[in-house]
């Protein structure tokens, strides 16, 4: 956030998600290559996706279903012929079992038949609580090696007449194999170009910080809460390349100046003992002080915001094995150097004019001089009247303004290569509708604190209908994607957004069919990745395949208000102060109008305190707070680990009517497995808790929980 707060109708569809595809073949067809899983799997099969026929019809009615909708159709009229089928692919033969989530509101018991490799059983379906209330039954079934044909029907013994939702199936297990109730981390987060190597797992001579999540410490805001301290002449930190590279981005803290300017310092980077460069590092962009929205003066105390990136293109290729030293020698004059992490690249060579783009040069832009924001914006204007996109050939370009998205292609010759510097708090691109690209370069700002009035995004405005961010290198604004209404299907993906002194990325009112996927984000001043419903809902968008590390303040991932977002798949790790690693939540924004979505995420060492309320805050967050959350709230398959306080929270003052969780895996929590303070209900079904420090569940308020199936812990 840039302002910090804190009469039936039976019908049935099914989606089938990505993970599902893991272990399954059905008659959905998706262009994506999926391996076959070699171990115990749980799968969950959306019942719309699947082949329905005899009068099953996929359908939306009722609330409370996982997916795009759920099942109908198995009607009196369609008795003998309606049936659900798809397919189960097991590595093994042996005993495994189906979960089928249904509703049934007929104020009676009904029956199904369901078919495994030929083997067929009568499912006894209990009455739920109308039609919107779903509820699930296990069944054991016998799975042999390979895919099997799996068949739920109406047929002329059952009594039909309810809907279904979907499958959750579990394939057996052999001995050795992981618990297939625990989320498989794989394919979680962000496909990234480079390596990361964490300091503390170098070779060094210095001393180790941490681990230490303590707000106001320097090792809280260090990946995995540990760094490596140069603080003597000698002093060194090696690392062992595991793969080739040619650039090299730095993680590490320098001391502030007393008038809170910040340093410059060298650090001495050497190659298998041969001295290569010396790295020009600075502090200018870290440390703020002070109460939010905090300041640059010193006086102020409650220092945080330590750390800060730089990068460096090598110019040659180091082997795989290589051993990279980073030394304090007698030249460098810092009291200190505090190593996160690095991280190694292949970087490509520079870009060359593509096809269908002018160059900038021919336009009268030329890089590596004075400011350029005017003569960008003739250029693009030149462009488009061409009928072509503008291409910006390696260099860094001075920008003192916004330079103007209206419905224009814009590419770099490469994020290593073609660097967009700002001025002061002003430089960025400003989307003004139409159908725009942006690829290939960095967005480097000069913001040393956060001013919301004066300080630009890299990326903001209305990007219209269909536009593209794809590569872009974003660090040191105050904002790194800031998207706003009308946008309608933007695709935002291959981001690196650091050192932001707000939020990373946010959708900001009226903003439709949105999708921010396979970025990397950290160290943001406020939420990494937000969505916030003011004015009007944001919809039916996406925060896919993210990874999240150290906002210094508020959420890994938030979702304030809208109807049918999601946030799947994302890494989060490493939260600092006021924050959850996932919140869905009304502290900001509009009411919720449809069902958000939060699923398939590992949350490592997330949650904190909450300093102006002295609250602990979970890894996940339901907060209920100005505007009850009355729409469903659907928590599948995240996987909490190491969780600073409770797993999961869900709170406040308001109720929380339909929230539904299942496959919840929380794997130690510094407090509580699960914490209840809101009125409501919610359904459980296959979480699993260990390892808390408090009891696994606490739960006041008037909160109702229906416990399903696979429960464990608690």
């Amino acid at each position: 956030m840039s302002t910090h707060r804190t009469a039936r109708s039976l019908k049935p569809t099914a989606v089938i998600s990505a993970a599902l595809l893991l272990a399954l073949t059905g008659a959905v067809s998706y262009s994506l290559a999926v391996p076959t899983p070699a171990h115990a799997a749980t799968i969950t099969l959306e019942a719309e996706s699947t082949t329905l026929s005899g009068g099953a019809v996929a359908e939306q009615e009722h609330s409370g279903y996982t997916g795009s909708g759920y099942v109908g159709g198995l009607t009196d009229p369609n008795k003998g012929n309606a049936s659900i089928t798809t397919g189960v692919r097991s590595d093994r033969a042996g005993g495994g079992s189906v979960a089928i989530r249904y509703a049934n509101g007929t104020g009676s018991s009904k029956t199904l038949t369901l078919s495994v490799g030929g083997a067929a059983s009568q499912v006894t379906l209990p009455a739920t609580q109308g039609w919107a209330a779903w509820s699930t039954v296990d069944v054991p079934v016998t799975l042999a090696e390979g895919t099997n044909n799996l068949t739920l029907a109406f047929t002329g013994s059952d009594s039909g007449n309810v809907n279904i939702d979907h499958f959750k199936a579990t394939t057996p297990a052999a001995p050795g194999d992981p618990d297939p109730g625990v989320p498989d981390p794989s394919g979680v987060g962000a496909t990234l170009p480079f390596t990361a190597y964490e300091a503390e797992d170098g070779t060094t001579n210095a001393s180790t910080i941490g681990p230490d999540r303590t707000f106001l410490t320097e090792a809280s805001e260090a990946s995995g809460r540990k760094a490596v301290k140069l603080a003597r002449t000698g002093d060194h930190v090696e690392i062992t390349l595991t793969e080739p590279a040619n650039a090299i981005n730095l993680r590490y803290a320098l001391p502030d100046s007393s008038d809170g300017r910040g340093i410059d310092a060298s650090l001495s980077l050497y190659t298998d003992g041969t001295e290569l460069t010396d790295l020009r590092l600075t502090s200018r962009y870290a440390w703020v002080y002070g109460d939010y929205p905090y300041t640059n003066v010193p006086g102020q105390g409650k220092a945080h915001r330590f750390f800060d990136d730089t990068r460096l293109h090598l110019g040659r290729t180091l082997p795989a094995g290589t051993v990279l030293r980073l030394q304090k020698d007698a030249a460098d004059d810092a009291d200190f150097y505090t190593i996160d992490l690095l991280e190694a690249e292949l970087a490509s060579a520079a870009g060359t004019l593509p096809t269908g783009y002018v160059s900038a040069r021919d336009l009268g832009v030329t890089p590596d001089g004075p400011d350029v924001t005017s003569a960008l914006n003739n250029a693009l204007t030149q462009a488009k009247s061409q009928g072509k996109g503008l291409f910006l050939p390696a260099g860094t370009y001075a920008i003192s303004d916004h330079v103007n998205l209206t419905g224009v292609k814009l590419r770099g010759a490469g994020v290593w290569h073609t660097v967009l510097r700002g001025t002061g708090f002003k430089g960025g691109l400003l989307a003004k509708g139409g159908t725009s690209t942006v690829e290939d370069l960095m967005i480097d700002g000069q913001n040393t604190v956060r001013d919301d009035a004066a300080g630009h995004a890299a990326m903001e405005g209305d990007f219209g209908t269909g536009s593209v961010i794809r590569n872009v290198w974003i660090e040191h604004t105050k904002v790194g994607l800031w998207v706003t209404a009308p946008t309608d299907g933007l695709e935002a993906s291959d981001l690196r957004i650091r050192n932001t002194f707000a939020d990373g990325v946010n959708l900001r009112g009226n903003v439709r069919n949105t999708v921010v996927s396979n970025s990397s984000i950290r160290g943001t001043g406020d939420d990494a990745l937000a969505m916030w419903s003011d004015p009007g809902a944001v919809r039916d968008s996406a925060f896919r395949n993210n990874t999240v590390q150290l906002p210094t303040l508020a959420n890994g991932a938030a979702v304030y208000g809208g109807s049918g977002n999601s946030v799947e798949n994302n890494l989060i790790s490493d939260t600092v102060t006021s924050a959850a690693g996932i919140s869905v939540s009304t502290r900001f924004g509009e009411p919720f109008t449809g069902t958000t979505t939060v699923s398939g995420n590992v949350l490592r060492r997330t949650g904190s305190l909450e300093p102006n309320w002295n609250s602990e805050l979970g890894a996940l967050w339901v907060y209920a707070d100005r505007h009850e959350i009355t729409q469903p709230v659907v928590l599948n398959d995240n996987l909490v680990e190491d969780s600073t306080y409770s797993g999961l929270l869900v709170s406040w003052e308001k109720q929380v009517t339909d929230l539904r969780v299942d496959g919840l895996t929380i794997d130690k929590a510094g407090t509580h497995g699960m914490e209840v303070f809101a009125g409501g209900k919610g359904t459980f079904s296959h979480t699993r808790i260990t390892g808390t420090a408090d009891s696994a569940l606490d739960i006041a308020g008037g909160f109702t929980i229906q416990r399903g199936d696979g429960n464990s812990g608690w």
